[in-house]
């Protein structure tokens, strides 16, 4: 899964749209020019008001709920997050212990310029705990705003990663279902080959467990076993799963409702959220006060 860092970076991407129009406009050095790039403002800043109004209603209308006794449904969860049993999932640059990461490579060209190289974002799921009960959260589809950034320069590479880390607080609004054993839907091939690619990018690790002739690569034997004790885990794993009495899922709900997880409290995202929403809506009325005077220029 890839969500391309879409979440708090879409109201910087909105700003800079504005920001791009207003500058084209005055490049124009004409009063008709300006009025189509403050006429096209309008409605990108209106769309950027609702979005982030809409956002910061969910946080604030929400309430917080225990997960032993959330109600099915929408709800936002507090609590501190765990990794599943088994293999913890590791960052690919840093390689840190996390709940979950992305990453971007970057490379500077000759003009100095930085151009994105590779990226990419676990999806896998992790555990969070308030004390009460502990819920499954699957990340697919969700924003994710994490304050924990690492960014380094090697050579002509520039290399940035985003981490939740384990028994950091977690903040999670989104689709709260409770499923018995009989309802899991369990991918065991799914999960072997998430669980072998977070082996890969522990190369030593790896070869130090399944490199039996030590020759420093895994040949098809070797890959055969490293392949049996994935699935000898995974099968672990899912019948932990499987014998517990209920599980609880937080995912991506119906209906495109926001679904969100961050390492920040709720009162911080809404003021965050609420801080865009100003500025967008500002930004809308800007424009349409100048668009008489600009269509009046241009008359003369």
């Amino acid at each position: 899964m890839l969500v391309s860092l879409r979440r708090e970076y879409g109201n910087l991407v909105t700003s800079g749209g504005q920001l791009f129009l207003l500058l084209i406009g005055a490049k124009t050095e004409s009063a008709f020019g300006m009025f189509v790039c403050v006429a096209l403002m309008a409605p990108l800043s209106f769309i950027a008001w609702t979005s982030a109004y809409r956002r910061s209603r969910a946080v604030d209308d929400t309430p917080t709920s225990r997960i032993a006794s959330a109600a099915q449904g929408y709800a936002e969860l507090i609590g501190t997050g765990k990794p599943l049993a088994g293999a913890p999932l590791m960052s690919p640059l840093s390689h840190v212990p996390c709940l979950w990461f992305c990453y971007t490579v970057e490379r500077r060209d000759s003009d100095n310029k930085w151009h994105t190289e590779a990226r990419g974002e676990s999806d896998a799921s992790f555990i969070l705990d308030d004390g009460s009960g502990e819920c499954l959260v699957d990340p697919e589809g969700a924003e994710m705003l994490m304050t924990k950034k690492e960014s380094w320069v090697q050579g002509d590479r520039r290399y940035t990663e985003w981490l939740l880390i384990e028994r950091q607080t977690i903040y999670a609004l989104g689709q709260f279902t409770t499923r018995g054993s009989a309802d899991l839907e369990l991918h065991t091939d799914e999960d072997v080959k998430q669980l072998l690619a977070e082996w890969k990018t522990r190369p030593a690790e790896l070869l130090q467990r399944f490199d039996l002739n030590k020759d420093g690569q895994l040949d098809l034997k070797e890959w055969a076993l490293a392949r049996a004790q994935a699935k000898r885990e995974v099968a672990a794993d899912h019948r932990d799963l499987r014998t517990t009495s209920e599980l609880h899922i937080m995912h991506q709900p119906d209906g495109g409702r926001l679904y969100l997880i961050s390492d920040l409290a709720p009162d911080g995202l809404a003021r965050k959220y609420r801080w865009w929403s100003w500025f967008h809506i500002t930004i809308f009325f800007g424009a349409l006060i100048a668009l008489p005077f600009l269509w009046r220029m241009n008359g003369r």
